[in-house]
């Protein structure tokens, strides 16, 4: 996992309340091999005309809208199923933060395993994260971990990150739990000696 520690970028708004995770990535690409990249199919069908072709007014298909690294995204974003490959195919294509007045619970923690920040702003900042950015697409916001806050363009201000202590260490490090776990070897190793020493009997 790569380690997060602070990203600027410009931001794509992706609109859509309810947005879930069948439409984030449909169920019938997860047989894919990962190892080819799920971001071709992230938003696959929403994202496209009845016809099969990019739809050009779709927030990621614009010119303004590359290299965007954050995504904005409205009420209860990644509800549905618990299907990791809809947070595979937003880090494949790039995306290091999502914002949003809130997210499906099971794709708020798996995005947390897989390297993406999700921040939980209130519904009128990211109304008026929306209209700044329409005004001007290439604001910028900066998403910083290590101080936990998000600062929004101009007077839209800086507003805290709030996640689990223990998730945002494995951000800042770029360990998912079972590498983090490996660091604590040694006391890991100590512990067990010394159960061992004092009850020789788990031993035989």
């Amino acid at each position: 996992m790569k380690a997060f520690t602070r990203e600027t970028s410009t931001v794509a708004y992706v609109p859509g309340v309810n947005c879930d995770t069948d439409q984030i990535i449909p169920g019938r690409f997860l047989k894919a091999d990962r190892a080819e990249g799920y971001d071709k199919f992230l938003f696959h069908d929403i994202r496209r005309d009845a016809d099969g072709n990019l739809d050009p007014g779709f927030p990621l298909n614009r010119p303004d809208a590359e290299g965007a690294r954050i995504l904005l995204v409205e009420d209860n974003f990644g509800c549905g199923s618990s299907r990791e490959g809809a947070v595979y195919a937003l880090a494949d294509a790039g995306i290091r933060a999502l914002l949003a007045p809130s997210f499906g619970d099971i794709f708020f923690n798996n995005a947390l395993k897989n390297g993406i920040v999700p921040v939980r702003l209130p519904v009128a900042t990211c109304e008026a994260l929306a209209d700044r950015l329409a005004a001007d697409p290439q604001a910028t916001v900066t998403v910083d971990l290590e101080a936990a806050q998000v600062i929004l363009p101009g007077d839209l201000g800086a507003h805290p990150i709030t996640i689990d202590a223990f998730a945002r260490d494995c951000l800042l490090q770029g360990l998912d739990e079972i590498e983090m776990t490996f660091t604590y070897m040694d006391r890991i190793t100590a512990f067990e000696a010394e159960r061992m020493a004092r009850n020789p009997w788990l031993g035989r």
